[in-house]
This record gives structure tokens, C-alpha cells and sequence, in this order.
């Protein structure tokens, strides 16, 4: 397992383009702090964005993990241009006539995918509680600690989302094109969602429940917006008179269809190795 990791990490540090974009991701990471020093000066109104809750225990958990998310599409680049390279620079063959295995070749990929989400997971828990302790109005343990299933949730959700992006670079082995399938995937997925929503089952939970299983919905359903939980926004919205029942907990049932997807990714992306001639 170890070679198999310093393998993978050798072809990454050493492409350019590849090392660029993992470090911009975890810089643009870092850079979620700043939005604590954004002000607003509105005629006499003036406020800071963390005095709006934000960086409150534990919602927090919720809105860090969320912005986190949003800039996974930069590791998911390296991620496709990882496969894509394999078969640009010929080092899919070379690693096969070494004695490399083809199940053995996608668990190097595997393990990377989930190594970088692992130090995306750890470097947004860290940054988070250095933010939450900084800001915060809670800092009772019981309290810091009680939304941490945004963090499984955020794991996971890369595991699959890179899981879904390693597949698509094995079809289609160009980066370039795997991104353009990877958002034209996005957009029919939406369209789907829209018939079954306003055209299928415009009433009750029935279009809700289908799409909950379509690969990207249920990624995006592990970790909801975290905007209309602020306190700021739930007031309008009252004065609106419209009531938010939303639910914006983790759910395990969400993480479980999450994870099947990721199974069923990494085995279809073995069948499609295993049968494709190089």
C-alpha cells in the first residue's frame, strides 16, 4: 500500500500543473478566514461578517465544511488530469510491464483519493476550531463538538466526488473532456430533477426521494446550504411569513448512498481498465 502511495504522489509533485493546483486549493482553503475581516458600511449601518454568527459553535461546522466543498472542483482536476496523464505520458502501460496489476493500479488511485480528502478533512477540522475558538460566543465542549457529523459528511463526500471524477478520467481519457462530461452530467442531473419536481410529481416527497440517488444530488445532499439557518435570515424570512423546515442534519442514510456510489465508481472504473486494450 505504501508503494503503491509513493507512486502516485511521485507522478503529482512532479507535474507542474498538477502540484499548482493542490497547493491553490488548500490556500483558497485557508483563505475561508478572511471572510471574518469582511465589513459592510451601508449609510449608518456598519457590521462585520463574523458578528453575524458564522463562526458561532457549532453552525460553524456546517458553514466551513460547505465552503470547503464548493473548491473541490480544483482537486478534482488534478484528479482527472491524474488519469489522463497515465495514457498521455504512457505510464499506465510501463507501470503494467513492471508488474503492476490493473486491481493493484486503481487502489494506487484509491488511496490517493482518499488521502487527499483525508488532509482536506483535517486541514478544514483544524481550521475550524482555531476560527470557531476565535470568534465564537459558545465554546462549551458539549457544544464545540456536537455538529462534528459535517466533517464525516465532508469526507466522504470527497471520497465520492473524486471517486466519480477518477471513473470519468478512465472513460473518457482526456481531462478536458471528462470535466465537460462531469458538467454535462451536473446540467442532467438538474434538468431531471426539474421534470420530477414541477412536471412528474409536482406535489408531495415522491420526486425528492428519486433523486436523492442520482450520484452528484447525493453528494450535494450530505451537506445543504447553511445560509438559511442564520439567524438574520431566519427573522426576514419570518417577517416574509415564510417558515423554513428544511432539515439540515447529516443524515446516514445520505453517507450510505454516498458510499455505494463510490463502490460502484471504482468497480466500474476496474471493469473498464480490465477489458480495454492498451
Amino acid at each position: 500500500m505504501k508503494r503503491l502511495l509513493s507512486i502516485e504522489l511521485q507522478k503529482i509533485w512532479l507535474n507542474k500543473a498538477s502540484r499548482v493546483l493542490t497547493l491553490t486549493y488548500f490556500i483558497l482553503l485557508s483563505f475561508i478566514a478572511l471572510i471574518a475581516s469582511i465589513k459592510f458600511n451601508i449609510g449608518n449601518i456598519h457590521f462585520q461578517v463574523a458578528e453575524m454568527g458564522i463562526f458561532n459553535f457549532p453552525y460553524i461546522w456546517h458553514f466551513n465544511t460547505y465552503i470547503a466543498a464548493i473548491l473541490k472542483l480544483f482537486l478534482a482536476i488534478v484528479i482527472v488530469s491524474m488519469m489522463a496523464n497515465e495514457y498521455s505520458y504512457g505510464t499506465l502501460k510501463q507501470n503494467l510491464i513492471d508488474g503492476l496489476s490493473k486491481k493493484e493500479f486503481i487502489l494506487s488511485k484509491f488511496v490517493t483519493i482518499v488521502l487527499f480528502s483525508l488532509c482536506s478533512t483535517v486541514f478544514v477540522f483544524i481550521m475550524t476550531l482555531i476560527l470557531g475558538y476565535s470568534f465564537s460566543s459558545y465554546t462549551e465542549l458539549s457544544i464545540v463538538f456536537s455538529d462534528l457529523g459535517y466533517i464525516l459528511a465532508f469526507f466522504v463526500k470527497l471520497v465520492g466526488f473524486f471517486s466519480f471524477c477518477l471513473f470519468l478520467g478512465i472513460l473518457v481519457k482526456r481531462s478536458a473532456f471528462a470535466l465537460g462530461f462531469l458538467l454535462v452530467w451536473n446540467i442532467i442531473e438538474a434538468i431531471a430533477k426539474g421534470i420530477l419536481n414541477f412536471r412528474i410529481f409536482p406535489e408531495g416527497k415522491t420526486a425528492g426521494y428519486i433523486t436523492q440517488f442520482f450520484p452528484l444530488e447525493s453528494m450535494s445532499n450530505l451537506i445543504l446550504e447553511p445560509f438559511s439557518r442564520l439567524s438574520l435570515i431566519k427573522s426576514i424570512g419570518n417577517q416574509m411569513g415564510v417558515e423554513n423546515l428544511k432539515d439540515y442534519s447529516v443524515h446516514f442514510s445520505s453517507i450510505v448512498i454516498v458510499l455505494c456510489w463510490t463502490i460502484i465508481f471504482l468497480f466500474l472504473s476496474y471493469r473498464i481498465l480490465k477489458n480495454r486494450d492498451l
